[in-house]
């Protein structure tokens, strides 16, 4: 075989991720294999798969290419910016997936219901961001909203931002929910603080601050069930 590497129509039919997802169902399919496919074809001189496994490799697996942006894997030799558009893409579409409730409004009655709504969205973000997840009398999720980008610290929310949005959206209560990209959602006394004032001025409002949640990688931390609110 000459050296100018594998393209996938060089492959055996039996060992082609389309063909293969076919006959045996995505489940069948390695990680790369599904990524491939979603890539659609490989670079000059290899093929979507190891095209695939060098994107996995690169960035330390599907975690590393969920918190990439487009412009870092469009650098990768051989992705570009149409590649990276449609992996960004299919990532959007699992997590859009994830937190969806097929058109039913969802119900928010603990901290646990509350992570899980923003968990797919926060815990890749390589910033500080603060999101408000916005509920009705009836504890039905209105929206959710991102109202600061960055870190708490440096470019602390204003309540402006926070019950601006909560007014716009007729909102009877609001929990507060941000990421930390360390991993680690241990409140800091900058969260804490933030919360007291956020929650003083809910009281004024007449829109309580129900809780606030930090979220880490796959776990979170409810400053309510904590003790700190």
């Amino acid at each position: 075989m000459s050296q100018r590497g594998l393209v996938i129509r060089d492959l055996p039919v039996g060992e082609r991720p389309r063909e293969r997802m076919a006959q045996y169902g995505p489940e069948a399919l390695s990680t790369a294999e599904l990524l491939a496919i979603v890539l659609r074809v490989g670079s000059r001189g290899e093929s979507a798969v190891r095209l695939a496994e060098r994107l996995l490799s690169e960035f330390g697996g599907l975690a590393g290419i969920a918190r990439a942006r487009i412009p870092q894997l469009s650098e990768l030799s051989g992705v570009g910016l149409a590649k990276a558009s449609q992996v960004k893409a299919a990532f959007e579409l699992g997590k859009r997936l994830a937190t969806s409730a097929d058109g039913v409004k969802a119900v928010v009655s603990c901290a646990s219901e509350a992570a899980a709504l923003v968990m797919e969205d926060l815990r890749y973000r390589q910033q500080e961001c603060l999101v408000g997840v916005f509920l009705d009398t009836r504890n039905q999720v209105i929206c959710t909203r991102t109202l600061t980008m960055g870190t708490l610290s440096g470019s602390p929310a204003h309540p402006r931002e926070v019950f601006r949005e909560a007014i716009t959206q007729g909102s009877a209560s609001l929990i507060l929910c941000h990421n930390h990209p360390s991993g680690d959602p241990t409140p800091s006394q900058d969260d804490v603080t933030l919360t007291s004032r956020l929650v003083k001025v809910g009281e004024i409002m007449g829109i309580p601050v129900v809780d606030h949640i930090i979220i880490g990688a796959g776990r979170y931390v409810s400053l309510k069930e904590a003790g700190k609110m």
